[in-house]
Order: C-alpha cells, then structure tokens, then sequence
C-alpha cells in the first residue's frame, strides 16, 4: 500500500542533499498531558483566570496563591463542585523565596501578576530547581507559552507567535475556526474509534505490524477523507471496513462500506418484520425461530452468490 507523508528525508533525498533547512527560534509544540499532575498558578486576575480554565480543563490539580478579591470566574470555579476538588486556594500574596509553597514541588509553575520583582524572583526560583515556568506578558521569563486555542471535543488547535503578538494568534485563530467543518469533532472521534479498533485486532508497538498499521491508516484517512470520517462513529461500518480492509491488506472505500451496510440493514429488517408477521398468525416460538433462521439462511446465500 501506497502513503505520503511528511517526516524525514528519504535515502534518495539523502542523496541529493535535500535536507529541509533549519529556521531557529520555534517552539517546540507539545501538548502536555496534567491530569492530576500539580500546577502553582500565583495570581488572581484576568490573565489567571485564562491560565486556570486551561489547566482545569487538562486535568490538572492547581495551587492557586491570591489574595481577595478574585476575578468572578476564579470564585466561581473555586467554589463550583464539579471544579473546586482540582483548586486549592491560598488567600494571599505570594512570599517569593520565603513562602512556605516551594515550586519544586510542582510540575509548572506560572506567574500572573503586576508585581515584575516577584515575577523575576519566582522564574530564578524555578530555574534553580529546573521547573519550568510562564511568566505572564513577558516573553524572555517564559519557559513555555499560551496562544491562542481553539477546542471542538477531542480537537485542539494553539497558534503560537513565540510570545510576539497575542492578538495576531487570536486573529488567526478565528480565521482557522471559520474554515473548520462544523462536524470536525464527530470526524475525529469516528477515526480514533476505529484506530482504537484496529490497535485491538493489531496490537503491539514498533517493528514491522507497527509500520503496516500507521500506513494503512494513513491510507484509509487518504481515501475517505474528514468529511467521510464521521461514519466510523459507527460500530457495523468499523467493523466491515476491518474486516473487509485491514484483514484482506487492502483499502475498502466508502461506497462500497454504504451498499454492504445497507444490505445487512435490509436483512435484519426483512427478519424483524417476518418474525413479527409469523407471531401474529400465531406460530409457536420454536417455530418462529426456525422460520427466521430460515429466511436468514437464504438471504445470506443468495448475496454471498452475488
């Protein structure tokens, strides 16, 4: 099966020396994964309140350092049941190099604060202990940055300027999010259920299979498209497209998915309805069931003929 895709440079790119140039000073864009990991967030602004929504909706569990008042949204997080087991709240300002919280107790560590003496003395602190931090609006301080984000279900999507101009992540943001299919969520959860289908049915990590299942994904992905990919939402299609794809080495398009899906929904159909007339007339259990694997029987032997 053939697939494109972009990675390393191929032994005849080697040859020809086609190495793609290297641009320095990009990010290295990751998406973290800190469900229940700890997280120190020391403010209790606008900015912070940006801050906690993310880091809630990753899971994480966050020490937040502020005095009163907070920003509405951070109160009402705090006390919101379904939010407030993640927060733990300290009404105060933060001591710097003498507060009892140390950030080497925590996986990240961020600053949103008007105070830039403190700001600088919390990024030497986690700098001595190797923890990385973000310190709100200024740039060299920032081990790591927030852009702008888009989220639809499973799907996120962060512009990143390198901390040169939020409002223009934000621009391109929305710019992005108009172009996005409306069902772009349901076509990402269709191809995961089917990924997770096959890792099941071809389990394992690395070597040979490993290769063979990425390429016959990347494949069917090529072949039935986003818009298409909505359709592995459903157990019956995943199922024939393995069966009769990834078990036969080949790529099954959705045409073909929709006629043989159509066909085993007619048939069950066909039975229902011949069932429900047989019980009617008042044919004994026994012989209902016997009249339906009956009609079963011929339905499946005249397609299988076809």
């Amino acid at each position: 099966m053939a697939s494109t895709s972009v990675g390393p440079p191929s032994r005849s790119d080697m040859a020809n020396d086609s190495y793609p140039p290297i641009q320095p000073g990009a990010s290295l864009m990751l998406a973290l994964r800190l469900q229940d990991r700890p997280i120190l967030l020391i403010g209790g602004g606008v900015v912070a309140s940006q801050r906690l929504y993310f880091l809630l909706e990753s899971g994480a569990h966050i020490t937040l350092v502020s005095p009163s008042p907070l920003e509405p949204s951070i109160a009402h997080r705090i006390s919101d049941p379904s939010t407030s087991s993640q927060i733990k709240w300290h009404e105060r300002p933060y001591l710097g190099r003498t507060d009892p919280i140390k950030v080497s107790d925590f996986d990240l560590v961020m600053t949103a604060i008007d105070d830039n003496p403190l700001s600088a003395q919390v990024c030497e602190m986690c700098r001595e202990e190797r923890v990385m931090v973000n310190v709100a609006d200024i740039p060299p301080q920032c081990d790591f940055y927030f852009g702008a984000q888009i989220r639809q279900g499973p799907l996120q999507i962060m512009i990143s300027t390198g901390g040169l101009g939020p409002r223009a992540s934000a621009m391109i943001r929305d710019i992005i999010r108009k172009a996005l299919p409306e069902n772009i969520e349901e076509s990402v959860k269709g191809i995961g259920s089917l990924r997770s289908d096959l890792r099941k049915r071809a389990p394992g990590v690395g070597g040979e299979r490993g290769q063979q299942r990425m390429d016959w994904m990347k494949d069917l992905c090529d072949l039935w498209g986003l818009e298409q990919m909505t359709r592995f939402n459903d157990e019956e299609t995943r199922r024939f497209v393995l069966d009769q794809g990834w078990d036969n080495g080949k790529m099954v398009s959705p045409t073909e998915v929709k006629g043989k899906v159509q066909k085993v929904g007619q048939f069950w159909e066909q039975v229902k309805q011949f069932g429900h007339t047989q019980l009617a007339a008042g044919v004994s259990g026994f012989g209902a069931g016997l009249a339906v694997a009956t009609v079963a029987t011929i339905y499946l032997t005249r397609n299988a003929a076809r």
